[in-house]
Parts: structure tokens; C-alpha cells; sequence
């Protein structure tokens, strides 16, 4: 079945290439993809409207990032928080609870497992733990007028269902953008 299967070793084979570099080059690739992920997720500020559709590509920097290691994952994702605070003040209670913190449940989820479906449920959760404590926690908005600040089981599980498709989709982009990294390495 297809979410039962393993990932390929392509993953573990771009992370050994990726130790193998010096530690300036790898904090110098974490820097560029932390302020390519700072540019994307603030570009829900800067334009509003066609830029709300930019914004979740911000996740793609951290996952890359964190799938090749996770310490320098959570690096990138720190850094990118405070790019943010310098860059789009506005966007910074979003990125580190919904796509940065998807890019890196994902990019661990990359480490610890190895089926299809336990990375998806990861993500997935990150995300739900991220929006809910969002919506629940800090009473901000982030559905809008969809989920009110009470909870509401029909609230979460929609969240949790529309989570497991988004953390679906990202986990696909990154098998592809893995096997596109192998052919170059």
C-alpha cells in the first residue's frame, strides 16, 4: 500500500553527502535557506492577497534544511524567527507555529522514521499542536471567523484532518525535491 511503503534511502544518502561538508558551508546553506524561508513567509505582508499564496512555500526552506540535518533545521528555524522580527514583525506569530513548525516535524520525521505514513502523521501533528495552540492558547484568529475561541472537537478535527492532506502534500514535495538532489550529487 502506498502510505504503508518505506522511503528510499535517497534521503540518508543526500544526509551523508550533506556531513561530509565543512561546517562553513554548512552553516552558510542553513543562512541562505533561512533567509529564502524569511522572504517567502513575509511576502503575506509585504503583499497582500497573491502573497498569502507565496507565504506557505516557507515551509520548503526548513524542511530542506532539517532533512539533511536536524540540528542545523532548528537552526534555520531560529533564524528565521529572527528575520522575521527584523523583516515582517506581522508574520512572525504565524511562520513558528504553522509552516516552520510543519518544515521541521517533517524534516525530523525524515530522521526518526521510515514509512510514508508515520512522516505524514508527524507533520501532521506539529501542525495541529501549532494551530491549536494558536487558535486556543493565544485566542488568535488564524482560520478567522471559521473556529471561534472555544473549543470545539468539530473545529479540531477538521484542523487535524486538513493537516494530515497539507502534511501529505509536503511530504511528497520533498521525496521529489530529494531525488532531484541526487541527481546532482
Amino acid at each position: 500500500m502506498y502510505f504503508l511503503k518505506n522511503i528510499s534511502d535517497e534521503g540518508r544518502l543526500s544526509q551523508t553527502a550533506f556531513h561530509n561538508y565543512k561546517k562553513t558551508v554548512k552553516l552558510v546553506f542553513a543562512a541562505i535557506l533561512s533567509s529564502l524561508a524569511a522572504m517567502l513567509q513575509s511576502f503575506g505582508g509585504f503583499l497582500p492577497g497573491i502573497g498569502f499564496f507565496i507565504s506557505p512555500l516557507a515551509t520548503a526552506p526548513i524542511l530542506l534544511c532539517s532533512m539533511f540535518s536536524f540540528p542545523f533545521g532548528i537552526m534555520s528555524y531560529l533564524l528565521t524567527i529572527m528575520l522575521l522580527f527584523i523583516l515582517e514583525p506581522t508574520e512572525l506569530i504565524i511562520f513558528p507555529f504553522t509552516t516552520g513548525l510543519l518544515g521541521l516535524g517533517i524534516g525530523a520525521a525524515f530522521h526518526f522514521f521510515r514509512k510514508r505514513i508515520s512522516m505524514i502523521a508527524a507533520g501532521s501533528v506539529f501542525l495541529t499542536l501549532g494551530i491549536t495552540s494558536l487558535l486556543y492558547i493565544f485566542q488568535f484568529p488564524i482560520l478567522g471567523p471559521v473556529a471561534n475561541g472555544s473549543f470545539s472537537f468539530i473545529a479540531a478535527g477538521g484542523i487535524l484532518f486538513f493537516s494530515f492532506l497539507y502534511s501529505w502534500l509536503w511530504v511528497d514535495i520533498a521525496l521529489l525535491i530529494f531525488r532531484r538532489i541526487k541527481m546532482i550529487i
